[in-house]
């Protein structure tokens, strides 16, 4: 075995300690979160007294809970309408040639370059004097799928650059008619970036405020709860809300991962 030099010791060394540094910077406040909603007082006690009370109160809050469930169901219509539009749109650019596919792909990825304040006023506009939406989850699920839809957009698009259009043209080719064909044999070798455009869609809109805030009109949701409640100073409350959504972030990645390792779920290109 060869030995290490010393230069070559020194930048290991220095690697290390940044990639630590920058593991401590990413996760450090997600940690702090924790551990200021299991203890009494929020301003780093020594020794600190652990409690249950936020959790408590949290559980008992009413607003919290439809709060959540408004969030949830944003999330699941933003990324239910964000990830097949933007299968439809990635499929039809790279499967179709024409000579206008860079334009539409500029205007799918556009509002990437736009700010989230704006996409949701101009989504009030148009939703209340053009389709007659007042403030509601069906508006906000419209906004928030405007803007989730170019990440959704890049997501699958990713993807579909390595897939081999020849498969279908095969598949056509023994009778297969396009839908069959999409449904037996594009989708099942596509479906880990739609599902991935799901999972981003549905994180962007969950967490939203700037968009969600000006089209949901009176009803609550977490982001708008939580935006409220900090106008008032910030409640131990917060840190165990925060606790529990990053708890189940985590527990959904943890189940994704055995579910990965014992071969039941395949997140790479499967195509020949």
């Amino acid at each position: 075995m060869a030995a290490v030099s010393p230069k070559e010791r020194v930048v290991v060394v220095s690697q290390s300690s940044l990639l630590v540094f920058l593991y401590i910077f990413l996760y450090f406040p997600i940690f702090f979160i924790i551990y200021v909603s299991f203890v009494d007082n929020t301003v780093w006690p020594f020794p600190p007294v652990f409690t249950w009370e936020w959790y408590e109160r949290l559980w008992i809050m009413s607003d919290f809970h439809l709060g959540l469930l408004n969030s949830f169901l944003i999330g699941i219509g933003t990324g239910a309408l964000s990830s097949i539009f933007a299968a439809s749109a990635a499929i039809g650019l790279l499967k179709y040639q024409s000579r206008l596919r860079g334009l539409f792909a500029v205007l799918y990825l556009s509002p990437l370059f736009v700010a989230g304040i704006l996409i949701g006023i101009s989504s009030l506009m148009f939703h209340r004097n053009i389709l007659g939406l007042p403030g509601n989850l069906t508006s906000a699920i419209l906004a928030n799928t405007t803007q989730a839809l170019s990440f959704a957009f890049l997501v699958i698009l990713a993807q579909l650059t390595r897939y081999d259009w020849r498969m279908d043209e095969a598949a056509m080719v023994f009778g297969a008619r396009p839908a069959r064909c999409f449904w037996e044999v594009t989708l099942p070798t596509i479906w880990p970036s739609v599902l991935g455009a799901f999972l981003v869609s549905f994180i962007l809109a969950f967490n939203n405020l700037e968009v969600t805030f000006y089209n949901v009109g009176a009803i609550p949701t977490l982001p708008t709860i939580a935006w409220g409640t900090l106008r008032h100073g910030i409640e131990p409350e917060l840190y165990s809300l925060a606790t529990v959504i990053n708890g189940l972030v985590f527990f959904i990645l943890i189940i994704l991962f055995f579910l990965i390792r014992l071969g039941f779920v395949r997140l790479g290109y499967r195509g020949q």
